[in-house]
């Protein structure tokens, strides 16, 4: 093997994430919005079994709710955790603005409805107010 082949081989290997790899960083990702629901809804008397982290490529929602613990928080979670997006690019302007509020990204594509993105736990904090009073 030549020293230019071996060496782009090893650049490919060391730049892109094995797929073992990548579903750790997704199941994490997906674990740590487990951890955030079930401490936000366990005043409420839900209990970690109420809140599963989904089996790496199974269909369905990414964090499963029991029936009990969706009365209090009626969520369809997708977890995406990805070394880059331009989401990010753009909320980092909303973040500029922080001094006069709480950044708020309203995104919309063609034909698509427009989508708000908040930082996870600000949402859980309305979330909290929401559930709070009720």
């Amino acid at each position: 093997m030549s020293t230019t082949l071996s060496l782009a081989l090893n650049l490919w290997n060391w730049t892109v994430m094995k797929t073992s790899s990548a579903k750790a960083k997704g199941r994490k990702l997906q674990q740590l919005v487990r951890d955030k629901f079930i401490e936000l809804l366990k005043p409420y008397g839900v209990v970690p079994e109420d809140i599963k982290s989904t089996a790496m490529g199974q269909n369905g929602v990414d964090v499963q709710l029991s029936p009990f613990a969706k009365t209090f928080l009626p969520v369809a979670v997708e977890c995406k955790n990805h070394k880059s997006m331009a989401i990010y690019k753009l909320f980092e302007q909303a973040e500029d603005y922080k001094h006069e509020g709480e950044p708020l990204l309203v995104i919309k594509a063609n034909h698509k409805k427009p989508l708000a993105v908040v930082d996870l736990d600000y949402y859980l904090m309305l979330e909290a107010e929401r559930i709070k009073n009720e």
